[in-house]
């Protein structure tokens, strides 16, 4: 790929750079203005693409939702993205790999299709996989990723902001995940989901293996509660941007009201030394986090971490643990039997006969079900002795 990812001394030294704009609606002159303005912020778009280069533009394609339910990344921010990147002579192409479904489908459902067809702009499922090595990871040194991910000049990552049942939230560095082929995110989710900061530190090396051109948050309308499917819209009122997804993660987290150890992405960032999550070494340029602060915002519940069960013997241990993890919960009443959740389960522990059961036992909490339902039938659920301690 054409990206930078050897920084300069001076860049290395200095602190990760987060644009910060206003954003009310999305009325499509509002968003482009906004979005240029934030890229303005960060240097102008002619430090983002080159002229006659290829950009993926990649949204956050999840499940085939209509747009106003704030679950994918909103048309409005990826027909302004195609704007700037057409504006500096480059060719600008859609792409995802959902949960569930063909990004062609999730795209029409939730009107990035319309834009694509409107525009001229292909828009591609991810569906081939390319092994890239990666020495310089701290954990997984090696990815399988979608050919069409590596095979561009620039990437330029679109995540929604949403709440998340395994990662809290869902931002720049979890968006990268799309970039998986779709058939592949359940060996991932059985070899790192088991512990949710295994999974963290894999999307951490992910992230910086796939190393985004930039990062453009869609903070203008988000999704709070059961997330990242079933969620509560919430106007939130900015997009944010940066080269660093990690420091962007860690500021729009800050807006938000969340420290940056509650997300299991920032908290394994800042163990291994992989990033900035305080916002006092960040540079917030534009707006400020206290100027676009969102008060009372509803997050999910958290993954509790059981290490000071460690001394103990086994049995007592899995009680313990048993009582304090969050787990899926179905609905019956909202669940219509689609047989959604069936087929996403990578651990196979859901089955379905006149309705539809889970053995938790088996579950390693990937929330993998609860992220595809259609119905909004799946919660999480705390064991009997979290909701005691709460």
């Amino acid at each position: 790929m054409g990206r930078p990812t050897i920084p300069t001394e001076k860049e290395r030294e200095a602190p990760p750079e987060v644009g910060l704009t206003k954003c009310g609606s999305y009325d499509e002159r509002s968003v482009l203005a906004a979005l240029r303005s934030t890229l303005a912020l960060l240097g102008g778009i002619e430090s983002f693409v080159g002229k006659n280069t290829k950009v993926l533009l990649k949204p956050n394609l999840l499940i085939a939702k209509g747009a106003e339910l704030a679950v994918t990344t909103h048309p409005s921010i990826v027909r302004a993205a195609i704007t700037l990147v057409r504006e500096a002579g480059a060719t600008p192409i859609v792409g995802d790999s959902p949960g569930i479904g063909s990004a062609l489908k999730v795209a029409d459902r939730c009107g990035i299709g319309e834009v694509c067809r409107e525009t001229g702009v292909d828009l591609v499922d991810f569906n081939e996989s390319m092994t890239i090595i990666n020495p310089g990871g701290k954990r997984f040194k090696r990815f399988e990723i979608a050919k069409e991910a590596l095979s561009v000049d620039a990437l330029w990552n679109l995540p929604k902001v949403k709440t998340h049942a395994q990662m809290f939230l869902t931002l720049g560095v979890k968006n990268l995940f799309g970039c998986v082929v779709g058939t592949r995110k359940p060996r991932w989710h059985l070899s790192a989901g088991v512990d949710t900061a295994t999974f963290a530190r894999m999307l951490v090396d992910l992230c910086l293996t796939i190393k985004p051109t930039i990062t453009i948050a869609d903070g203008v309308i988000g999704m709070e509660g059961n997330g990242p499917g079933s969620g509560d819209p919430r106007k939130l009122g900015f997009i944010a941007a940066s080269r660093d997804c990690i420091a962007l993660d860690t500021v729009i987290a800050a807006i938000l009201g969340a420290r940056p150890e509650w997300l299991p992405t920032l908290r394994a960032a800042e163990e291994d030394g992989r990033g900035v999550t305080s916002v006092d070494n960040i540079a917030v340029l534009g707006e400020t986090i206290d100027g676009c602060r969102v008060r009372d915002f509803h997050f999910p519940e958290k993954i509790v971490d059981i290490d000071f069960a460690a001394p103990l013997p086994y049995f007592i241990r899995k009680r313990i643990k048993k009582s304090l993890t969050v787990k899926p919960h179905i609905n019956h009443t909202l669940c219509s039997l689609c047989n959604t959740c069936v087929e996403i389960c990578p651990s196979g522990v859901i089955t379905k006969t006149d309705k539809v059961t889970i053995d938790l036992d088996g579950c390693i909490s990937c929330f993998c079900c609860q992220e595809t339902c259609p119905h909004g039938a799946i919660s999480p659920k705390s064991g009997w002795l979290a909701r005691f301690l709460t």
